[in-house]
C-alpha cells in the first residue's frame, strides 16, 4: 500500500560536496534534495530541509527543533513514518534525544552517510534509500526511534559511532543491530523491550559531560556547581568508581540537589555499584549517585537533560533512568 513519508534534511556529511583543496564542507544547495524521486520510491515523499548544519553544530535546540516539526506535520496530516538524514558525528544523540521525547506512533528512522555527496562510492542515497525502506515497513512501527546505515537496523539507545570513517562505524556494542535491509524486505530479528518516554516543550539548564580518569580531582565538578550547570554525568572507571578525590566534588553538587549520574567509560558491560573503597561505586550509590545503566556517557547526558526539562524531582530522575 502506498505510503506518505516525511523526509527531513538537517545537513552533514551526507550532503557536503568536496572543493579543489579536497576540504569537504556543506554545499550551497543540498545535493540531496530532490534526488529521492530518482530512485523509483513508491511512496509520497514530503520532502523538507529543516537545517544544513555539520553535525558538531547540531545542539539539543537543533534536535527539540526537528521534534516539534515531526509533531507539527503528523497533527496537520497523516504521516506513516519519518526519515531524517544527519551528520555522522552527532546522529547516535538526535536520535536518542528523539527516541526519548517523541510518542512512538509511527517509524522514525535517521541515516547519514560516512562519503560526501561527490565521492567515489558515496553511501547516501543507499542508506537514504534503505532508511525510507525501514520508515515505511509496518514492522518497524513499535521499536522506537531506528538508525539506518549501511543495510544495518539499530535502535537509537544502543547504536554508537565506532570508527572515524569506515562506513560500517555505526554498531551496537554487546547487542549488534536488531534487523538487516536485504535487496528484497526488511528483516527484523530482534526488538527492544521497553522504552523511556518524556514530554517536554522547552530545554532546561545545561548538563556537563566529564571523563573519569586517574587521579583527577574536583575542580571541573566543583566549577559545574559554580557555574549554574542543571546536572552532571560522570563516565566511571570499571564497573563505576572514581578516584577519591573526586568525592568532595561529588558531594558539593549532591549538596546542592544537583543531579550526578554515573556511566562506565567501557563501551562493553553496564556500571553497577559494587565497591565498597573510597569512591567505589557502592560509595556512589549510598551517598546518591546515579546509576545508569548501559548507557553511553553521551546518550547519558541527553537523558539527564530531558529528564530535567520535563521537570522531574531528583527521585523521578532516579526512576527515569532505572530501566536501562
Amino acid at each position: 500500500m502506498k505510503k506518505t513519508l516525511l523526509l527531513i534534511h538537517t545537513g552533514g556529511t551526507i550532503s557536503m560536496t568536496t572543493d579543489e583543496s579536497g576540504s569537504v564542507s556543506p554545499a550551497l544547495n543540498n545535493p540531496l534534495m530532490g534526488e529521492i524521486a530518482s530512485l523509483n520510491v513508491l511512496d509520497d515523499i514530503i520532502e523538507i530541509e529543516a537545517f544544513n548544519l555539520p553535525s558538531p553544530h547540531i545542539t539539543p535546540g537543533h534536535m527539540l527543533e526537528l521534534k516539534r516539526i515531526i509533531d507539527k506535520t503528523a497533527a496537520e496530516q497523516e504521516i506513516d513514518g519519518v526519515v531524517i538524514t544527519h551528520g555522522t558525528d552527532t546522529l547516535e544523540e538526535t536520535a536518542f534525544f528523539l527516541d526519548l521525547t517523541l510518542d512512538g506512533r509511527i517509524p522514525v528512522v535517521l541515516t547519514g552517510a560516512m562519503r560526501s555527496a561527490d565521492e567515489v562510492g558515496s553511501d547516501g542515497l543507499h542508506n537514504v534509500l534503505s532508511a525510507v525502506r525501514v520508515a515505511s515497513d509496518e514492522d518497524s512501527r513499535g521499536k522506537g526511534v531506528l538508525v539506518v546505515l549501511n543495510d544495518e537496523i539499530h535502535t537509537a539507545q544502543n547504536v554508537t559511532k565506532t570508527h572515524t570513517s569506515n562506513v560500517s562505524t555505526f554498531q551496537s556494542p554487546q547487542y549488534g543491530p536488531i534487523g538487516l535491509v536485504t535487496k528484497s524486505h526488511v528483516h527484523f530479528h530482534h526488538a527492544p523491550l521497553s522504552r523511556t518516554h518524556f514530554e517536554i516543550s522547552e530545554l532546561g539548564g545545561p548538563v556537563a559531560l566529564l571523563k573519569v580518569y586517574a587521579g583527577m580531582d574536583s575542580e571541573f565538578l566543583i566549577h559545574a556547581a559554580a557555574a549554574g550547570y542543571a546536572g552532571v554525568v560522570l563516565e566511571g572507571l570499571g564497573q563505576g568508581n572514581v578516584p577519591p578525590s573526586v568525592m568532595p566534588g561529588i558531594r558539593k553538587l549532591l549538596g546542592e540537589n544537583i543531579p550526578v549520574v554515573l556511566v562506565s567509560r567501557c563501551f562493553n558491560g553496564i556500571a553497577q555499584p559494587v565497591y565498597g573503597y573510597e569512591g567505589g561505586g557502592r560509595m556512589l550509590y549510598d551517598e546518591g549517585v546515579i546509576f545508569a545503566h548501559g548507557l553511553s556517557g553521551q546518550k547519558a547526558r541527553i537523558q539527564l537533560l530531558i529528564a530535567l526539562s520535563a521537570g522531574l524531582c531528583m527521585d523521578e530522575v532516579t526512576a527515569s533512568f532505572s530501566g536501562h
